[in-house]
């Protein structure tokens, strides 16, 4: 069992009363409502509790980017990656994830991610997304090519980090006459990527096709058991039996030293939960109570929540890919069974 610790980073100073008088916060919310003072104090607070998280003994940080919405204030998680790779020992530094259909430029995407890597010392996990709609909208993508730029900025960046250069790329969203980055990961043959997501289907089938590890996203257990049905279905398919190493699951969960503080302060956690992004409803967001509340949550998750779950998953065998060893991509597979072939 890997266990890590994440938040939106949201944005809380804002006048929230506004937000629900416009009946949206996200993309057309005015920035007029952000203030930087707040924002830069924020930024501070939420990458001292990151580090705090580690000293803790959190095993991970999980790092995501959302844009033009108070929920989240990470506009790069590459930015707060690096950050933390030069800051930090121990804990993986997880992103989940670079929204791959935004990029105009994966090679350079997969520079900085190498840059990241060999900083950090081999503590990336590179995941990547496809974003919601208003993150396409945000950046001036059209979004009825996302699935096709995820899936040619994956090919590119995986070329670029597996492949010596100099050689060329022509694909249909993305033309490199040279691909030759100086910069590639200290990981070999390249960092575990993991894909995020809700319930996309056809992601599913992807990452159990690619044999990624997939993170349900705060989904209901009824929806998880579907997403786990789906993922061991095509992995078997693909020729290879699903484990604990390929599934990830994030929870909303907050810990204080007393039952009533705990829900007291869970409510103000949430304040704005089901509103932050208005009528669209996306994703999901934990905005944050006072400082000194979450660095107790922080503390209380590392030492007592979190070696408690690692002794659970030791009784169940829960094995993650670090401890299992799990092969970063299907094609480095040794365990592939041969499927039987159609009758000709």
């Amino acid at each position: 069992m890997f266990v890590m610790y994440f938040t939106e980073q949201p944005m809380s100073a804002y006048p929230a009363d506004i937000g629900l008088e416009v009946g949206h916060t996200a993309l057309m919310f005015s920035n007029k409502h952000f203030d930087p003072v707040a924002g830069s104090r924020l930024y501070n607070e939420y990458l001292e509790h990151y580090i705090y998280a580690e000293e803790q003994g959190v095993e991970g940080f999980m790092l995501n980017e959302h844009h033009n919405a108070p929920f989240c204030m990470q506009a790069k998680c590459n930015i707060f990656a690096s950050i933390l790779a030069a800051v930090t020992k121990k804990a993986k530094i997880v992103l989940l994830g670079n929204p791959l259909p935004l990029a105009e430029n994966p090679v350079r995407l997969a520079e900085e991610l190498s840059m990241i890597d060999m900083i950090s010392k081999g503590r990336l996990v590179p995941g990547i997304v496809r974003g919601g709609g208003q993150e396409s909208l945000a950046a001036g993508v059209n979004p009825a090519y996302n699935r096709e730029r995820f899936q040619e900025a994956h090919d590119l960046i995986v070329a670029a980090w597996t492949r010596q250069g100099p050689f060329r790329w022509e694909g249909t969203h993305y033309q490199h006459r040279v691909v030759n980055p100086w910069a590639v990961p200290l990981q070999k043959p390249y960092p575990r990527i993991w894909v995020p997501g809700v319930l996309s289907q056809e992601t599913i089938i992807w990452a159990a096709q690619q044999r990624y590890p997939y993170i349900a996203l705060n989904t209901s257990i009824e929806a998880t058991k579907k997403i786990w049905e789906l993922y061991d279905k095509v992995a078997l398919e693909t020729g290879y039996e699903a484990g604990p190493e390929n599934r990830g699951y994030l929870q909303q969960v907050h810990v204080s030293d007393s039952e009533e503080k705990a829900e007291k302060n869970a409510r103000q956690f949430l304040w704005m939960q089901g509103e932050f992004t208005g009528l669209a409803h996306p994703v999901w967001s934990n905005p944050s109570g006072s400082n000194e509340d979450a660095r107790t949550c922080i503390r209380l998750l590392g030492q007592e929540v979190m070696p408690a779950m690692r002794e659970i998953g030791k009784e169940l065998g829960l094995t993650d890919p670090f401890e299992a060893n799990a092969p970063v991509h299907l094609r480095y597979s040794t365990d592939l069974k041969q499927m039987p072939q159609a009758a000709e």
